[in-house]
């Protein structure tokens, strides 16, 4: 049975994911041995806010607490979060089973947490981050659960290594 196109389709939102945060995590490293402050200050006025009002406080405080070590540590762990999403973009990609697994339990992790902060505060980021990610694992789900009923407990590689052992 051929692997659905939504399959790569989420494939391809993982490993997105991952450039995203690897691209964030290499610009956390080039904030080490600067000055936060000022540069903060500077991104507030070029985009014309006020750094005294409550949004733009939060992120010069954000900001000024920063260190290098904390910078390296944030760094590393987008770095690692990267190399996590890549892996499941990979296995998804190549059909394996638990790639599709790994989907949706490491998309069922955040939806109590995508919850509680709709919660705190609804807005429209928060939905639909909540929305995409319950798609996702509901999605991911029915592939899996389509794959057991039709029989097909194996990747497609499996499945022909499987065939080439196979003893006549």
């Amino acid at each position: 049975m051929p692997t659905p196109r939504g399959v790569y389709i989420v494939a391809w939102l993982e490993a997105a994911k991952g450039g995203l945060v690897l691209l964030v995590g290499f610009g956390l490293l080039a904030l080490v041995h600067q000055d936060i402050q000022t540069m903060a200050e500077q991104l507030l006025r070029r985009f014309h806010l006020n750094p005294a009002s409550h949004y733009p406080q939060i992120f010069i405080h954000a900001l000024s607490a920063a260190t290098d070590a904390r910078l390296w540590f944030l760094a590393g762990a987008a770095v690692a979060y990267a190399i996590i999403r890549f892996i499941e973009a990979y296995g998804l990609w190549r059909e394996k089973r638990w790639a599709e697994w790994f989907a949706v339990a490491s998309g069922g992790i955040y939806i109590p947490i995508e919850l509680y902060e709709l919660w705190q505060g609804v807005t429209w980021a928060k939905t639909c981050m909540l929305v995409l990610n319950t798609m996702i694992v509901a999605y991911m789900s029915h592939v899996l659960w389509q794959s057991r009923r039709r029989g097909r407990g194996l990747s497609k590689a499996d499945r022909d290594r499987l065939k080439i052992h196979r003893p006549r």
